[in-house]
């Protein structure tokens, strides 16, 4: 893998830190702890509790990503930047881990606890598998089944826009697919977890 890749596979599992940073504890608050009850009976909406898990799990994985960047420059010696790319890199990222964080809340309220453990395995592999995080999109064209496949990815996107915000004379999705895929995945998943949430919220 060359620099590129090293630096984008580290920014593209920002969508996987938030899904771990929800998914995990709202199991375990649900089910052992009962922790989020005490949030439940805070005067405002239980909406606002999930919103809360999810921006905080999202902020937590942009300082993940954040921290990869002096960390490559170190290791690798240098990191390649276009100053015209960075409002796509923060979008990507930002959206990315919004969204990331929108697929744990769905993860959380749907898993048992007797099952996180297998279904994080099941959900992560394939996220990371599947995200090309680790080659572009557009070589994929050999393998067009594959391809549509990771378009189905929330990943894909947020590696993509970093790849063409870092590489942008490099192969790359086109960028302004990018925003809206992971506006897409933030609203369908926040949705679903938001529902999710209630619903676990009530019982």
């Amino acid at each position: 893998m060359d620099l590129v890749g090293k630096i984008t596979s580290k920014q593209a599992k920002i969508g996987v830190i938030g899904l771990g940073y929800v998914g995990l504890p709202l199991v375990i608050e649900f089910s052992f702890t009962k922790e989020i009850e005490d949030r439940l009976l805070a005067p405002l909406p239980s909406t606002w509790v999930a919103a809360e898990k999810v921006v905080f799990a999202a902020g937590r994985a942009l300082i993940a990503g954040l921290v990869m960047f002096p960390i490559g420059y170190l290791v690798l010696g240098s990191i390649p930047f276009h100053a015209a790319g960075l409002p796509l890199l923060i979008v990507a990222m930002v959206l990315g881990a919004l969204a990331g964080g929108a697929m744990g809340l769905v993860l959380g309220t749907v898993v048992t606890p007797q099952r996180i453990n297998i279904m994080f395995a099941i959900v992560l592999t394939p996220l990371i598998f599947t995200g090309c995080s680790q080659y572009p999109w557009p070589s994929l064209s050999k393998l067009p089944w594959f391809q549509v496949l990771t378009l189905l990815n929330p990943l894909t996107y947020l590696s993509e826009g970093a790849r063409g915000a870092m590489i942008p004379d490099g192969p790359h999705m086109t960028t302004w697919v990018v925003p809206l895929a992971l506006l897409l995945a933030l609203g369908g998943f926040g949705y679903l977890g938001m529902r999710g949430f209630r619903k676990r919220a009530i019982d």
